[in-house]
């Protein structure tokens, strides 16, 4: 059984709907709904029921990947939840893979690969901003993943330095100018991910990929539609979360086979 440590992220639930994602350091949680004393719930398990001081029920939860990335400290545009469970399936990422990330952000995309790759991987971010790669820190820190990640404070239009990688994702504006580095960087057969945000870096990078020699290139635009959780009348919530970013993936193709003679190239 998980117990509440001192220093343990919780997920806190209010009867009204209300979701909070809280740190049982700070000790006092305060909302309109009352004061939550937050030294109590230490050595509690997950799962427990409590209330406010104003008397409103409240659960605590162990917070998921999901709630971490929803409640981070952000200055940039997040890669969603929906984009960043199918780009893990897209590139095959498994414990021990070693990932370049160009471009990282507040680090949401980056707390998910790093924790899909485990103790024995690496994920190389490259940011030159600062501001953000301080940001990133933390977010990473309070997800328990920023000793799998290798931040490196460079301009990726110097390359990157790792080579034989498993993958690469690239998330910055002029992502088509660095397609060549990815290919440079990945192994043999390596998986390549680059998101953006308009149709017109779509084309660019279509035409960057052809040019070097991908192989298996595809893009997808992922909309995903929740519903109201109510039996009685079961629909879907008014509003969604639709267009966030187009997802280009292709596959770095080393040797072409001869159709001819069954040789190969190298």
């Amino acid at each position: 059984m998980s117990l509440i440590s001192p220093d343990s992220w919780v997920l806190l639930v209010l009867d009204d709907g209300s979701e909070h994602l809280v740190n049982i350091s700070s000790k006092l949680f305060v909302t309109h709904k009352g004061r939550i004393d937050l030294e109590t719930l230490v050595d509690k398990p997950f799962g427990i029921r409590g209330k406010t001081s104003k008397g409103v029920g409240y659960y605590v939860l162990e917070p998921g990947i999901v709630d971490h990335i929803f409640n981070l400290k952000r200055r940039t545009q997040i890669v969603y939840p929906k984009d960043a469970g199918f780009i893990l399936l897209m590139l095959d990422v498994k414990q021990g893979d070693k990932i370049v990330e160009a471009g990282l952000g507040s680090g949401a995309l980056c707390s998910v690969l790093a924790r899909y790759v485990g103790d024995e991987g690496r994920v190389y971010a490259y940011e030159r901003r600062e501001d953000f790669i301080k940001l990133a820190k933390d977010n990473l820190l309070r997800q328990g993943v920023l000793h799998r990640v290798e931040i490196k404070h460079k301009d990726i239009s110097d390359g990157f330095e790792e080579k034989d990688v498993d993958s690469v994702v690239i998330d910055v504006n002029d992502s088509y100018n660095y397609v060549g580095n990815a290919f440079n960087s990945l192994k043999n057969g390596g998986r390549l991910a680059v998101i953006c945000p308009t149709t017109n870096q779509v084309q660019k990078v279509l035409e960057e990929l052809e040019n070097k020699g991908f192989i298996k290139i595809e893009v997808w635009e992922n909309l995903f539609r929740a519903y109201k959780t109510n039996p009685q009348r079961l629909r879907p919530v008014d509003r969604m979360v639709a267009h966030t970013a187009y997802l280009v993936f292709a596959v770095k193709a080393f040797r072409k086979e001869s159709v001819e003679d069954g040789s190969c190239e190298g």
